[in-house]
């Protein structure tokens, strides 16, 4: 059988991650081949026991023969040049989240990748979480019928030390809680209920020091009609306490927590089905930290696309673009202190840039 030769780029926290589902569950289509990190001892302490080569220049790592995929797990703002050269150099890709931090760049590479028939793979993995499946499943059978309102909730504890790295928190290479960490929860939504037309929020540092947000509210309007809202933070304290996504329609409500979007908290309608009864044990899952499981299962359907040959990525660019012209809206009507429709195109004044 075809092994998928495959490099990381970045050695951080998401690429430990891999590591460690990689490890406990044995793939025998993937050959680890190299690591990349801007830090050598970071990327030699990775490759141990994992990979031979590990590198601190990303031109010495394209020399590995036959690469057939990349894993980008370096921070947000570094995502458009690396991936623009493995794109260049015709290598598949997954990107961690989010693919750019400014839909320009977004486009670029969607549009190179076509170009160069390269697959672009976007790490939006909670969308391949059993419970975001079936109530995505039960959203498009018209369950809920007339939608009333649809919300993302984050109570999640990030502490000063966490921002107190160099990029963490920073416009120019990640943003704060809604592109950082929220990211995750509005792309399921607005993937099962969106697309969102219009938005208005309002965003504040209320106990960490930051140059973008720790915390930030908003109110959404659907093109279905419905209205949602948005709350986001890094603030609270001592733990976090809440991560979830809920629906409201005019036929039944539905709320998906978790530390990973993984458990099935609320499930109920006004015409029940059979599945219903065991929708929340079947569903729901346990999983050991905020990252959930399914960065495995999006690596493992890459690795089932690559070997068979089917061209077309599991998670889309075009798909991510979508979510971060959502998060530039956001900031956009924050900075404007007004309403933003997302046919304007509107683009933040401050993400990805140096302010």
């Amino acid at each position: 059988m075809k092994k998928i030769n495959t490099i990381f780029v970045g050695c951080g926290r998401v690429a430990q991650h891999y590591k460690s589902l990689i490890k406990d569950n044995p793939i025998k289509e993937i050959k680890i081949s190299g690591a990349f990190d801007t830090n050598l001892e970071i990327a030699k302490k990775f490759s141990e026991n994992f990979c031979d080569n590990h590198f601190d220049n990303l031109q010495e790592i394209l020399k590995i023969k036959d690469i057939d995929l990349a894993i980008i797990c370096t921070p947000s703002g570094s995502h458009f040049n690396q991936a623009k050269v493995l794109i260049e150099n015709k290598i598949n890709l997954i990107v961690e989240k989010p693919l750019t931090l400014q839909p320009k760049q977004s486009e670029i590479l969607i549009e190179l990748a076509k170009n160069k028939n390269v697959l672009l793979n976007v790490a939006f993995q909670n969308r391949l979480n059993p419970a975001v499946k079936v109530l995505k499943k039960n959203f498009e059978k018209n369950r809920f019928g007339k939608i009333v309102t649809s919300t993302v909730r984050l109570r999640w504890c990030r502490k000063q030390e966490y921002y107190n790295d160099e990029w963490h928190g920073k416009w120019l290479i990640d943003g704060g809680v809604i592109n950082q960490q929220a990211i995750h929860h509005i792309d399921a939504l607005n993937w099962i209920v969106g697309p969102v037309q219009k938005v208005c929020s309002l965003s504040a540092n209320r106990l960490n020091k930051l140059e973008a947000e720790d915390t930030l509210v908003a109110a959404l309007k659907f093109a279905n009609g419905g209205l949602g809202t948005i709350e986001a933070t890094t603030a609270a304290r001592p733990e976090d306490f809440e991560a979830s996504i809920s629906i409201i329609g005019e036929k039944g409500i539905a709320e998906i927590g978790g530390v990973a979007l993984n458990e099935i908290k609320q499930w109920k309608f006004l015409e029940e089905e059979k599945e219903d009864s065991d929708v929340i044990s079947k569903f729901s899952q346990n999983v050991p930290t905020g990252m959930g499981l399914s960065h495995l299962t999006l690596l493992k359907e890459v690795l089932e696309t690559l070997i068979n040959k089917k061209n077309k990525p599991i998670i889309s660019a075009e798909e991510s673009l979508n979510t971060t012209k959502l998060i530039h809206a956001l900031y956009k009507s924050d900075e404007e202190k007004k309403w933003v429709d997302l046919e304007e195109n509107p683009v933040s004044s401050r993400l990805g840039k140096n302010n």
